[in-house]
């Protein structure tokens, strides 16, 4: 998508991994989005290789990501012959994001990676794409694989990081190829600086109160609850209308199985837990997200050219996956995506 006037960025979207994902990555292509990436949280979604590779498989030319994956979970051998299975099955549109771990780290009960581990994945991860001999862990390891069983090395994919806080920013300077923001700043200097958006299209009319845009940005909203509740701003939930109600229900949890209460429905439905706090939620509910009319929220990515933004990532919520996706599309593209809007 490039835009009929002034120039948005790239547009492509993050959806977690399931059984609709090829369904849902075939109708992103048919809308136009640039490329398709996967949340890697294995506590709550599938996993993030094979919802890839199904896409791959379902799809001709949108480009694929992990967006993003997290490295405590797999030895970086694993990784790496996971990107390059992929990449055999999509060549030349598979880029590799990684994290030190949000949900996938707070839904396993642990905290996320140090930037110190972050900085070792990526050399190792890039070496043995590389074709080299890496140490890892004091055992000599090289990619193995025979023709046919991966494209020969090196293997040229794109690593891309999250990067959080001055260690992020500073590691994903010396060992990425671009970074994926949840706020835009400080993204100068990388051929792909993507930033990641959620919220809903509104139709003529429509307000916080309308039951489709609860129902499109619940689940959302309640992930914002879970941050929340895992930063420890207490005062800020019970300042939210029923907050002090969602802080109750978990008194009678153990301490140490409390965050799988939390976590239940993140960023896919909204748990009975959360019902009350997203239906008290009022204006509140779509607050800095991208929520409005085709116009504005158009007008909107325009202005992160600008910022040095190559790539909006749109994160669709709620039950109508499709009517998400279209209505973005259409704010973005208007004339393309026009005739491509189904429910």
């Amino acid at each position: 998508m490039t835009g009929t006037s002034n120039a948005v960025p790239r547009v492509a979207c993050v959806l977690p991994p399931s059984a609709d994902f090829p369904k849902y990555a075939r109708f992103a292509e048919e809308l136009g989005y640039t490329r398709v990436w996967a949340f890697d949280s294995p506590a709550l979604y599938g996993d993030v290789w094979i919802a890839l590779a199904r896409a791959a498989e379902a799809t001709e030319c949108i480009g694929l990501a992990t967006g993003v994956a997290v490295p405590f979970s797999r030895h970086v051998m694993v990784t790496a012959s996971a990107i390059a299975s992929v990449a055999e099955l999509a060549p030349g549109r598979l880029a590799c994001a990684f994290g030190t771990g949000f949900s996938a780290a707070k839904a396993l009960g642990r905290k996320p990676a140090k930037w110190s581990e972050m900085r070792t994945f990526m050399t190792r991860l890039r070496g043995l794409l590389n074709g080299d001999i890496v140490d890892i862990d004091g055992a000599m390891c090289r990619m193995l694989h025979s023709p046919g069983f991966a494209p020969p090395r090196p293997i040229d994919v794109p690593l891309y990081l999250a990067p959080i806080g001055p260690k992020g920013l500073a590691a994903a300077r010396d060992l990425a190829d671009g970074v994926i923001l949840a706020v835009p700043h400080a993204v100068s200097g990388w051929q792909t600086a993507a930033l990641l958006v959620s919220g809903t299209v509104l139709d003529s009319g429509e307000s916080h109160e309308t039951p489709r845009v609860v129902d499109a940005f619940g689940p959302g909203f309640a992930t914002g609850i879970h941050a929340m509740w895992e930063w420890r701003l207490f005062d800020m939930i019970r300042d939210l209308p029923g907050g002090s109600e969602w802080l109750d229900t978990l008194a009678d949890i153990p301490e140490n199985q409390r965050h799988l209460a939390v976590h239940e429905g993140h960023l896919v439905v909204v748990s009975d837990r959360d019902k009350a706090i997203v239906q008290q939620a009022g204006p509140r509910l779509l607050e800095n997200t991208w929520s409005g009319s085709p116009d504005v929220i158009r007008k909107r990515a325009e202005g992160l050219a600008h910022q040095g933004v190559s790539e909006i990532v749109y994160n669709p919520t709620g039950s109508d996956i499709y009517r998400e996706l279209a209505t973005f599309a259409q704010a973005m593209e208007p004339e393309q995506a026009k005739s491509s809007i189904q429910t």
